[in-house]
């Protein structure tokens, strides 16, 4: 069985584009971890500084391998872009 992550972003003032520019660019890290079967980034139409990220996995460990395993410093230099801490569940499909 297969598992959905929801992960939910805020932008930081000012900071929109660069943050959903930068969620983007994760899309070739993350698809290529072992049991990732989907990964998209998403927009709030209504309010520009919300995302979501919604991923499929083989299982909720591989989730856990890919972000264990992301390069921290690149996680560190994207932190101005963040308005609030990211939350994430996962979802049984």
């Amino acid at each position: 069985m297969s598992i959905t992550r929801i992960n939910q972003f805020k932008a930081a003032e000012g900071k929109e584009t660069e943050l959903f520019e930068f969620l983007k660019s994760l899309t070739p890290y993350i698809t290529s971890s072992a049991g990732c079967l989907s990964y998209e980034v998403l927009q709030n139409s209504d309010e520009p500084s919300a995302f979501v990220i919604i991923e499929k996995w083989d299982a909720i460990d591989s989730h856990k391998k890919s972000v264990e395993n992301f390069p921290q410093e690149d996680m560190l230099a994207a932190m101005p872009l963040f308005g609030d801490a990211p939350s994430g569940n996962y979802y049984k499909n």
